[in-house]
């Protein structure tokens, strides 16, 4: 078996778990299962992305890994605490995980709407003062830290659109799933019928549209850089 090969089985058995985390969500989303499901995910992802690259892995792969472990932690620490404390270190696990994809994408700010398209900037700098303004009444003392979550979730995003269209696609998604995550947790009678399934939808699929598209310029890098060893080889 193929390591391609073996990386889509893996993948294949993600989509199995979070089709089952989500239905969980929708029958009873106070369920063990619920849970379960949720703990096995960004292992599983993150096998699919060992699988589905080759060694030495570069840069970006590195702390694409790192990144889910941090979101692992983030989908499991909690767990074993409450109320304001479980959110602060919810919040602090993905604060983690958002530094290091800046980390892993800032090597490709070049290509990214920083140079390119800069008249986004704004559009993402809107976002952040909306999320912020429309939480920091509910918020209180979290209120420093919720500013400083979205301004490294938006930097991410940001950094994300110079590695690909798939990794920015998945960033803009991951930005829509902790907004619903801060608008449930500050706003009192949040108006969103089954959110934690909203937020766990857009979770998975950021997750999973990061992992892809940096499993792709992976792949992709490599291929020109063997074709140029090839060429110099020639020569």
């Amino acid at each position: 078996m193929t390591r391609s090969v073996a990386a889509r089985i893996v993948f294949a058995v993600f989509g199995v778990l979070a089709a089952v985390h989500l239905i969980a969500q929708l029958i009873d989303p106070e369920a063990m299962l619920v849970d379960a499901t949720q703990w096995l995910l960004m292992p599983v992802l993150a096998a699919a992305l060992v699988l589905g690259t080759t060694a030495p892995r570069s840069r970006l792969v590195e702390l694409t890994l790192v990144a889910l472990t941090f979101s692992w932690l983030g989908d499991t620490a909690p767990d074993l605490f409450d109320g304001d404390t479980s959110f602060l270190v919810l919040v602090g696990f993905f604060l983690c995980a958002q530094v290091t994809y800046i980390a892993a994408f800032m090597p490709y700010r070049a290509d990214s709407v920083l140079h390119t398209r800069r008249w986004v900037l704004a559009v993402f700098a809107v976002a952040v003062v909306v999320l912020v303004a429309v939480c920091a009444p509910g918020a209180g003392v979290l209120l420093i830290p919720v500013l400083l979550y979205a301004l490294c979730l938006a930097a991410m995003a940001i950094l994300a659109t110079g590695v690909g269209p798939t990794v920015a696609i998945g960033a803009v998604i991951f930005v829509v799933s902790d907004s619903l995550i801060a608008l449930r947790a500050f706003i009192d009678d949040f108006p969103l019928p089954l959110s934690g399934f909203w937020v766990m939808l857009t979770y998975i699929a950021a997750q999973v549209l990061i992992t892809h598209g940096v499993m792709t310029r992976a792949r992709a890098t490599r291929s020109e850089n063997d074709d140029r060893t090839a060429v110099r080889q020639l020569d």
